[in-house]
């Protein structure tokens, strides 16, 4: 089929964008493992978010689905999760997998995590490293998945972290839940954050820039309710079509603005995009609010080091917004 697509005059409207799936994967995690029933409004249809919420269900979860679209979710506790009746099928969600691991490490049976082709083609020896050097037995097909676990009592430990990975970071926090003693992880560089706000850990950042973070072993999560943000990086491209179209104005409403995730809005910003935030507030531990763009003059930018790893899959949207800039853009 042939289409044609022709130049806008103006962009004008409200774009109600997708949940955001980190977050989504993260909620389910902790309702599940929460002293009680918690609700997630705005869970996510998409394939990783439901893969995570397929293998609660075989972990013995009871998760049900109201008519008005928000997710019940009966948490068993830190001790209640049930052995599965075979492999954990993760799909292509590695943070299903990584995050699993994590807490699947400090259960007392044994699982293994599966995945699709392009899955099990991802390395796991980064979450394996730390999980065994806490006490847990993991064994890999050839550095990958499937990933064996068999969960054990398991021991508080420093880690700090070869490369930023929100993930790992993850999966070492997760275990923490069932060690003894308390588990910190050290990042010389940022990563996504989502899991120790959502948590409400400690973290304090030393003399060196490195943030550690730290959980304590049998940390009791309460259930509540969740409200998933919409997703910054589907924003992203809107947030550049609003600045380079001629004329109107769109609206963007509940964005998640982790500030771990929105270093894309400044560097756009720096271009001199003209992008507001409107009715701030925090949820979750996740701060949100409107974004409303309008049209506005690019010119080119240096984005550096520092900024890469929190605007990683911003880059597509980056380019574009640098095609149409004035002037000469360096990543």
């Amino acid at each position: 089929m042939n289409q044609t697509v022709y130049p806008a005059a103006s962009v004008l409207g409200v774009v109600e964008l997708p949940a955001d799936k980190s977050v989504a994967h993260r909620a389910a995690l902790l309702a599940a493992l929460a002293d009680g029933t918690s609700q997630i409004v705005n869970y996510p249809a998409s394939a990783d978010p439901q893969s995570t919420l397929a293998c609660l269900r075989r972990l013995g979860v009871r998760i049900v689905e109201d008519a008005e679209g928000i997710l019940h979710v009966e948490g068993v506790g830190l001790e209640g999760l049930h052995p599965p009746d075979g492999p954990l099928d993760c799909g292509n969600s590695g943070t299903t997998l990584r995050l699993l691991a994590g807490v699947l490490a400090g259960q007392p049976f044994e699982t293994t995590l599966t995945g699709d082709a392009s899955l099990s083609r991802r390395p796991m020896d980064r979450i394996a490293t730390p999980l065994r050097q806490m006490g847990a037995t993991v064994e890999l097909t050839d550095g990958h998945a499937p990933v064996r676990l068999r969960g054990g009592r398991l021991r508080g430990i420093e880690y700090v972290l070869p490369v930023p990975s929100a993930q790992v970071k993850s999966c070492v926090l997760l275990a923490g839940l069932f060690a003894e003693g308390t588990t910190t992880v050290i990042e010389t560089l940022p990563s996504r954050d989502h899991t120790e706000r959502m948590l409400g850990l400690d973290v304090f950042e030393d003399g060196a820039g490195r943030r550690h973070i730290s959980i304590h072993g049998g940390h009791r999560i309460a259930p509540r309710l969740w409200a998933v943000p919409r997703d910054f990086s589907a924003a992203a491209f809107f947030l550049v079509a609003g600045s380079i179209a001629p004329a109107g104005e769109l609206r963007l409403p509940a964005v998640g603005l982790n500030p771990s995730r929105t270093a894309f809005l400044d560097v756009l910003r720096a271009m001199g995009a003209d992008v507001t935030v409107e009715n701030e507030r925090t949820h979750g531990g996740e701060p949100l609010g409107d974004l409303v763009v309008r049209p506005a003059p690019l010119h080119g930018v240096t984005v550096g080091d520092p900024l890469i790893p929190n605007l990683i899959d911003e880059i597509p949207a980056l380019a574009v917004a640098a095609a149409c800039a004035e002037g000469r853009t360096v990543i």
